[in-house]
């Protein structure tokens, strides 16, 4: 589409926003008049500066959108690759580092670590949820309980 096309559509468009947003600044108060008229301004301001052109382009042109298509599939490639880096040990291979060689080998899972969490369990009673049951052992430990 050509310049002019472009701006002559952008003006209609704005200048219809524009009569819309007296009709709400009539009915509805200042706040929302000023609120459509900001939003009646863009496509205007799109067009200045070359935006609606570029989108123009963008709708109309195959070779762009399969590179939007290979866009996409970068991020989801790397989206599946977090992923799976999570699942195998976490920390995309830092357990290596910290659990040593026989870690690494028996699939990258890392020992766990000792915790007062162990103490927990063995101290509730059974068919006592467990997280009720630390929460009970935070206010044993500060003398609230």
């Amino acid at each position: 589409m050509s310049d002019t096309v472009i701006f002559a559509i952008s003006l209609g468009v704005t200048a219809l926003g524009l009569l819309i947003s007296w009709g709400l600044y009539r009915r509805r108060g200042a706040a929302s008049g000023l609120r459509g008229a900001a939003w009646s301004l863009v496509p205007l301001a799109a067009a200045m500066t070359g935006v609606t052109g570029f989108l123009a382009d963008l709708a109309f042109s195959p070779a762009k959108w399969a590179g939007v298509a290979v866009a996409g599939l970068a991020v989801l490639l790397y989206l599946t690759s977090g992923a799976m880096l999570s699942r195998r040990g976490g920390a995309g291979g830092r357990a290596v580092e910290r659990g040593g060689a026989a870690s690494a080998a028996s699939g990258g899972a890392a020992p766990a670590p000792k915790s007062k969490g162990r103490a927990v369990e063995k101290a509730r009673p059974a068919g006592l949820d467990p997280e009720m049951a630390e929460i009970e052992e935070i206010l044993r430990n500060r003398g609230i309980k």
